[in-house]
């Protein structure tokens, strides 16, 4: 089922962005044809320089449905971060556009105001109806534009938005400019002849303003700027991310966007010890974490391996053997005469041979020496870890064993329960084999030391009474949750 839902999912935003930028292109022309007719037939700057704000925002409007299309493609082998960024170059092409336009305005109305130059207007109804239009367009069209955008969070077209949006206040002052120039010629009061390039000089402000505003954003986007909207949340984004149990630090955290799609790079320290399949837990969690404030980005989280403040002696040998990839336990510290002697286990492989393993040794304990200097002497127990599965010959009970288990277990108050006593027995190179496997219930709230202690004496006692079984495995529970 996702697998057919998917693709309609993924082209219905890109549908929608199709949809309203191809309306903006139409609704551009449309009102551009208007103004610019109006503005040769009445000599109005003011409706001349919104036919030319029109005009630019037309090939904005272009470009923009052209980038649209192209940067919702998905990643390929020449842009694998995807084509985002077109919707960033096209804002950057806008912006030249719109300079371009403004100083022509300005050029413009500054020469009729020097020069009293071309100042008489040819007033008919016509060109109020054409401003008004325009208005009511714009305001419908910069609604749907910032709508789609905020859904879709197309940069292409939340420029189109912002720029359509300030298409109603310069339209607002070229009509008070054309009032007030009517209004100058109809009672004789020649100060407002100059209402028409002031109006001109202020729709230039307003397309310089949205200029600067643009430039500024399509900059950052080119230059992986931090996006203004996630610098506020960037502090959120850390505080999460440092709640994640495990996270000791949130060492650095990038984010840049490109059209579209945000990109997150994050640096976490984490703790030594941890297992890969903790660390990638981890990852994912954090990864989450950025998602609920950036839906969908694509995140990349670094790790960096870090000793923890509460780090103990033992947690710092089994780092240095972590990191060697080798697995110990059974870690035992000791001090005497000032000077600190360590007792550990190692396994290795069972098929390994003794020169082998001994290098491997020789090579921790040297590591282990050189990262923690204060230890005077390493003792280290190799263990072959089994790589092969055994095939018992038989799994059944023994009642004699059982009997005998139980009676060592009593010389151990502690012990509540001996229950689930099975025996195995194998043949391997030519001897027999016994395995005896139980469960034994023990108090609730016994430290695990001791619990260690006390299965370990009764392993202990139970083979020297039963010298023919060669293991004892023993599983401890607590009394509130056992098998019994």
């Amino acid at each position: 089922m996702s697998t057919t839902a998917q693709p309609e999912q993924a082209a219905t935003p890109h549908s929608a962005k199709r949809s309203a930028a191809l309306f903006s292109v139409l609704a551009a022309f449309a009102v551009t044809l208007l103004k610019l007719l109006t503005g040769l037939l009445t000599g109005s700057l003011g409706m001349l320089s919104e036919a030319a704000h029109s005009g630019i925002d037309l090939i904005a409007a272009s470009i923009t449905l052209f980038s649209v299309q192209v940067s919702d493609r998905p990643a390929d082998a020449d842009h694998t971060y995807g084509h985002g960024k077109i919707e960033s170059l096209s804002a950057a092409i806008e912006s030249v556009l719109m300079l371009g336009s403004c100083v022509w305005i300005l050029t413009e109305a500054i020469r009729r105001i020097a020069h009293r130059q071309h100042l008489a207007l040819n007033f008919s109804l016509w060109p109020f109806l054409v401003l008004l239009l325009s208005i009511t367009v714009d305001y419908t069209r910069s609604r749907k534009l910032h709508r789609i955008a905020a859904e879709t969070r197309s940069e292409a077209l939340e420029a189109d938005a912002i720029h359509f949006r300030t298409d109603i206040w310069s339209s607002i002052a070229v009509l008070l400019g054309l009032a007030a120039s009517y209004i100058g010629e109809r009672f004789q009061i020649p100060q407002l002849e100059l209402a028409d390039p002031i109006a001109a000089i202020i729709v230039s402000g307003i397309i310089l303003h949205v200029t600067w505003n643009l430039a500024r954003r399509t900059i950052d986007a080119l230059t992986d700027a931090t996006p203004i909207e996630t610098r506020s949340q960037t502090r959120d984004i850390a505080r999460d991310i440092a709640a994640i149990d495990g996270v000791l630090s949130v060492d650095r955290i990038r984010t840049r966007r490109a059209g579209p799609n945000y990109f997150a790079d994050l640096t976490l320290g984490l703790p030594r010890n941890l297992t890969f399949q903790r660390s990638e837990q981890i990852t994912m969690a954090a990864t989450a974490a950025v998602r609920r404030h950036l839906p969908g980005a694509d995140v990349v989280v670094h790790s960096i391996p870090t000793a923890s403040i509460a780090e103990s002696l033992h947690d710092r040998i089994r780092a240095v053997a972590a990191r060697s990839n080798l697995a110990i336990h059974d870690v035992a510290v000791q001090e005497y005469n000032h000077e600190l002697h360590v007792e550990q286990h190692l396994e290795v492989y069972e098929n390994m041979s003794l020169s082998a393993a001994h290098a491997l040794v020789t090579q921790l304990e040297s590591d282990i020496r050189r990262e923690i200097p204060e230890i005077s002497t390493i003792l280290t127990h190799i263990e072959s870890e089994p790589a092969t599965i055994e095939r018992p010959a038989s799994l059944e009970r023994d009642r004699q064993l059982e009997v005998r288990l139980r009676r060592a277990a009593q010389a151990f108050p502690e012990i509540l329960d001996i229950h689930e006593v099975f025996v195995t027995r194998a043949h391997n190179n030519g001897a027999d084999r016994i395995q005896v496997n139980c469960h034994c219930t023990l108090p609730d709230d016994l430290p695990m030391s001791k619990v260690h202690e006390i299965i370990t004496a009764l392993e202990n006692a139970f083979k020297l009474d039963c010298p023919e079984v060669s293991r004892l495995l023993i599983h401890p529970e607590p009394a509130t949750d056992n098998r019994r």
